[in-house]
């Protein structure tokens, strides 16, 4: 029997994760050092971990509201205020989710129509592409570039814009890259937004994790409010990937259509991860300060490393991502990182598994510890001299 058949055309136009073919490679292996997954190394805080145990202790068990618990979304609500001045109504305008990753399914759900298209710069997350996919829209895609900072540009943004066009989306700070969009950029964005009537959808779950510049809450741009939709979460700042809790911010009217879908695909986020979300936005800041200051240590250390090494890398401004070029290598990205893994047993993601756009780049992860980074680019410095050497022996065998 044919089961092919069965398979709806949307699911077999996407792709498995690379990400996630190479996580389970290693996992198969011993002495990998993973620098692929982007998970931090950090367990979650304590507090954070006795506020979720008390909660299934006092037999906080049960559904919440579809929206999540209310005292969350008022902490939510005062976090966004404190951090970017944005105010934001707790009954109507936050909806807790299975991380960003529902979050992100929700906006596109809500605001695309089958046949829309949505602007998507590029390299990007794995999932943004398939995401818009799997409801139907159409994923125009904007390369950026290393020579810019891998920022993308309002110009390149409004050259893609077609009638069909219904929403941005800006992810800064960036995975894979790491960049970070300044102030002035965004700000052109959002006038190309107000130009074309366009919603933006801005992915800033890598918020906190900034390196020496400030992280701009797209919402708080002039005007921006009302066509803006937010996706946040905790995996990354509060070293809480496992609990799987994210929210969305925006104006009422889009956040509501969301929930509608939320209701029926989820119901509500897990209410133990709920109550450890409320202690973390409660506790969590010196956890943070420490988790940050350790990653920009790191930072310096992989950034360094792999320039020293000839793979040009550039600077990564946030998240914790480095994107080096290892087009001198002479191989493309897939052979560099199956060989790595194979001869040195370092596990890094091709960059093509970000797009188009990542060809020709790896992404190492540098949300492991300090030591497993030095050892991993003493493997790296032998993968390449042995590699620079057999070069030179076929090079010399081809002309003599």
């Amino acid at each position: 029997m044919n089961t092919h058949g069965f398979i709806s055309q949307r699911v077999q136009g996407i792709r498995p994760s690379a990400i996630r073919r190479f996580f389970d490679i290693a996992a198969t292996m011993e002495d990998v050092i993973s620098l692929g997954i982007g998970e931090p190394d950090f367990v979650t805080p304590d507090p954070i971990v006795q506020a979720g145990i008390e909660a299934l202790q006092c037999g906080e068990t049960h559904y919440t509201s579809n929206s999540g618990l209310i005292e969350l979304r008022r902490a939510i609500a005062a976090h966004m205020d404190t951090r970017y001045g944005q105010t934001y109504n707790p009954a109507s305008e936050i909806l807790v989710t299975v991380g960003v990753s529902e979050a992100l399914y929700l906006a596109m759900a809500a605001l695309l129509d089958a046949g829309d298209e949505i602007i998507i710069p590029e390299p990007c997350f794995v999932s943004y592409e398939s995401t818009a996919k799997l409801v139907g829209a159409v994923p125009v895609i904007v390369p950026t570039y290393a020579k810019d900072d891998f920022q993308v540009s309002a110009s390149a943004i409004e050259a893609a814009v077609t009638e069909r066009t219904r929403a941005i989306l800006i992810a800064s700070p960036n995975n894979p890259t790491g960049a970070v969009m300044s102030r002035e950029s965004l700000n052109a964005i959002a006038a190309i937004a107000k130009k074309h009537d366009l919603v933006v959808i801005s992915d800033e779950i890598y918020d906190r994790l900034v390196y020496g510049v400030p992280h701009t809450c797209f919402a708080s741009l002039p005007g921006m409010y009302r066509r803006t939709v937010v996706l946040q979460g905790f995996s990354k700042a509060y070293a809480m990937t496992g609990w799987r809790i994210g929210y969305i911010v925006g104006p009422a009217e889009l956040v509501g259509e969301m929930r509608k879908a939320h209701q029926y695909i989820i119901m509500c986020a897990p209410s133990t991860s709920q109550w450890a979300a409320l202690k973390a936005l409660e506790v969590g800041e010196p956890y943070i300060e420490e988790m940050v200051a350790e990653y920009d240590r790191r930072r310096k250390l992989i950034v360094g490393g792999l320039n020293d090494l000839g793979l040009i890398c550039t600077e990564p401004k946030g998240a914790f991502y480095a994107f080096p070029c290892i087009q001198s290598t002479g191989m493309d990205d897939n052979e560099f990182a199956e060989q790595l893994l194979q001869e040195q047993q370092v596990a890094v993601i091709p960059g093509n598994a970000f797009g188009e756009s990542g060809k020709g780049y790896v992404r190492l992860s540098y949300a492991t510890a300090y030591e497993k980074i030095e050892t991993a680019l003493e493997r790296l410095a032998r993968f390449l001299q042995h590699h620079r050497e057999v070069h030179t022996v076929a090079t010399s065998e081809a002309i003599g």
